[in-house]
């Protein structure tokens, strides 16, 4: 145990205050028993003045919500006030060790937040406390819902605890319920795409769908700086078409990784044998520069197993976006390939969206495309946590320039904060469901009317037509003289005139 947790500090392991305070609840737990965790996102410390502030990472309290300067006393103040950080007391139950938290629970037998704490240990350690059953006393939830994203889950008699974790030990990101969070899913945007399309025809919908869908796989790769082929874009297409067909688990991520990398004489398929990073090499010593270091190769199989038990048997009952959320940034962060991680991270998304009947029959949110198009936004939620990750992972390079890792990181891709990339993926759905979706299906509209008018001025096949609104398009409405001379030397002025004038009747804004 700690000889004693910090006093008033202006500096907390690197991360300034935004005036002098005492750390609480995780950070004075983190500085006590010296954990080597990534930091919460927001962390608390108590002030010396009577006001609530929030800024630079920090929630500053008042000294009236001061806890007791014990483990109990930051316990209890943590999981009340900054909720539940699976990864910091994991590490810190391993560095307590049981006794400590058994005298803590008889103490207190009856009390919910010890009954909390030791169904905590018992769930993230798999070690059973020298304790004896609770008795009396109504059941706590193992998460506040009022905080952070829970399930129905199930009562726990030995703890007097009703297991409402979103996940299993091997797997269970969390996301906390902010005023983003709750604005988005009181949008209730899975009405609102039926209600867009509600008076679509049938064949304009599929039009629809195949552009979008084809949209998709071509920003996937794109996001990856690749131009692919259009055959292997055209493939990955159709794979994103049959997402949420197949229940989630090993054998499914090894096809549509064999999917993803046509080519495989230069790649490993399967999970990963070595170390894996992100980033970039030194110049010089070709030495590993990463951004962000992958889960170690031993800790590959339970983590897959984790997601495809969270897939099964926990995100039904989460809002589908979040449970998507979770799910694919999870993936990424573990990044079990050695190629193609990228693209079936986002596979994933539609695979949950599609599973839960979020979007409709058919139809393909272009979320990838949305994710290019807030690209400067994208890589900042990643790189928010694999920075803080970063910073707690021992590694050393290898005689062939990649990383090898030399600590036990594996709870840091369990466990993580999974809020910011849960509020990005809601910004890109509805992107897609407010823009995209109606965008698409309005441009088709209007295509079909241009290819009838022009139809009513000049017979031409509807290639020919097609190239000509492609002229079009290139040139803001009106036609090159190399088109004038060139393909459509045949059309009179007055024609051309006419053409021109439908372009821009149609499409105003691009003229």
């Amino acid at each position: 145990m700690p000889q004693r947790f910090s006093g008033p500090v202006t500096v907390f392991q690197e991360r300034r205050l935004p005036e002098r305070a005492t750390p609480a609840g995780y950070g004075a737990l983190i500085d006590g028993y010296s954990l080597s965790v990534p930091l919460p996102r927001t962390l608390s410390a108590i002030g010396e003045r009577h006001r609530v502030a929030e800024k630079d990472a920090w929630r500053i309290l008042t000294p009236r919500h001061a806890p007791h300067p014990t483990l109990e006393g930051h316990l209890t103040f943590a999981i009340k006030y900054e909720g539940l950080d699976l990864a910091v007391l994991k590490r810190l139950f391993l560095a307590t060790g049981p006794a400590e938290i058994e005298a803590l629970v008889r103490a207190k037998p009856t009390g919910s937040y010890a009954r909390r704490i030791w169904f905590l240990y018992e769930w993230l350690t798999g070690t059973r406390l020298n304790l004896p059953d609770a008795v009396g006393g109504r059941y706590a939830l193992a998460v506040d819902p009022g905080q952070q994203c829970a399930v129905t889950g199930a009562n726990s008699r030995r703890h007097l605890v009703r297991n409402n974790l979103p996940g299993t030990p091997a797997f269970c990101p969390l996301v906390f319920r902010t005023e983003s969070l709750e604005k988005f899913i009181a949008m209730d945007l899975q009405q609102r795409a039926r209600e867009i399309i509600a008076g679509v025809p049938g064949d304009l919908i599929a039009r629809t769908a195949a552009f979008l869908q084809l949209k998709d796989s071509r920003a996937s790769y794109a996001i990856e700086g690749e131009q692919a082929p259009q055959g292997r874009i055209q493939r990955w297409s159709r794979a994103i078409g049959e997402a949420g067909r197949q229940p989630l688990d090993l054998e499914e991520l090894l096809r549509l990784q064999r999917i993803v990398i046509e080519d495989a004489r230069f790649v490993d398929l399967g999970l990963r044998e070595e170390g894996g990073f992100v980033g970039e090499h030194d110049r010089d010593s070709r030495m590993p520069l990463p951004d962000h270091i992958s889960a170690k190769p031993e800790d590959l199989p339970s983590l897959i197993e984790g997601m495809a038990a969270f897939d099964r048997d926990h995100a039904q009952q989460l809002d589908p976006v979040i449970a998507a959320a979770i799910l694919a940034f999870g993936f990424v962060y573990a990044h079990p390939f050695q190629d193609g991680n990228g693209r079936i991270h986002r596979y994933l998304i539609h695979h949950v969206l599609a599973q839960r009947g979020f979007n409709p029959p058919g139809v393909v949110f272009p979320v990838s495309a949305a994710i290019l198009d807030r690209i400067d936004e994208y890589r900042p939620v990643l790189e928010d946590y694999s920075s803080r990750l970063l910073q707690v992972i021992a590694w050393e390079p290898t005689a062939t320039f990649n990383v090898q890792v030399l600590n036990d990181t594996g709870d840091f891709y369990r466990f993580f904060d999974a809020t910011p990339h849960a509020e990005f993926l809601y910004t890109c759905v509805r992107q897609t469901v407010e823009e995209d979706l109606p965008n698409e299906t309005e441009f088709l509209r209007s295509y079909d009317r241009f290819q009838g008018r022009v139809a009513a001025i000049v017979d031409m096949p509807d290639r020919t037509a097609d190239l000509l609104f492609r002229f079009l398009q290139q040139n803001d409405g009106g036609l090159s003289k190399r088109a004038r001379e060139g393909e459509f030397s045949a059309l009179t002025d007055a024609e051309a005139e006419q053409v021109e004038g439908i372009y821009r009747e149609l499409w105003p804004g691009r003229a």
